[in-house]
């Protein structure tokens, strides 16, 4: 019996799972920004200091916020920590393709929730965009990745 390399076929499946839950979280921010009002005087809104507001944000978010918020912030959590995997995955197995597009992709990722942290703080408009723009910069890269990883 031949021993065959799975390592190609289990890239393309993280990358087609990573593809398909930047889109099962992109439609819940789409839902978020359509359908809830996040109250401007939640714990960590218009913090001294930025990243102790977002864990404050983030933390009112998943035990308090409204459901589809609820939502959105937990996925994005899960995201993250698939996306750290696939990256870890990919510096074990030192190919250099997969370990740049993985690190694009997890580094769009925490960029995307720090982004969405800072509109929870500030309720800036900009922050949503950037957090959208960071989401479109993971698919390209988990699209390449799913790309290079057949060949």
């Amino acid at each position: 019996m031949i021993a065959t390399d799975r390592r190609p076929q289990e890239f393309r499946i993280g990358f087609l799972a990573g593809l398909i839950m930047l889109t099962v979280q992109y439609l819940l921010g789409i839902a978020v920004n359509l359908f809830v009002v996040v109250p401007t005087n939640h714990p960590g809104a218009n913090p001294p200091e930025y990243f102790s507001g977002v864990a404050q944000s983030v933390t009112w978010a998943i035990l308090h916020g409204p459901l589809l918020l609820v939502l959105h912030a937990t996925f994005g959590l899960v995201l993250l920590v698939a996306a750290s995997q696939l990256l870890y995955r990919a510096i074990r197995v030192r190919r250099r393709g997969l370990i740049w597009t993985t690190a694009i992709g997890a580094v769009a990722v925490l960029g995307a929730g720090f982004n969405g942290g800072s509109y929870l703080n500030y309720h800036q408009d900009f922050s949503s965009m950037i957090m959208a723009s960071f989401l479109a910069v993971a698919v390209v890269a988990y699209a390449t990745g799913l790309y290079i990883s057949e060949a």
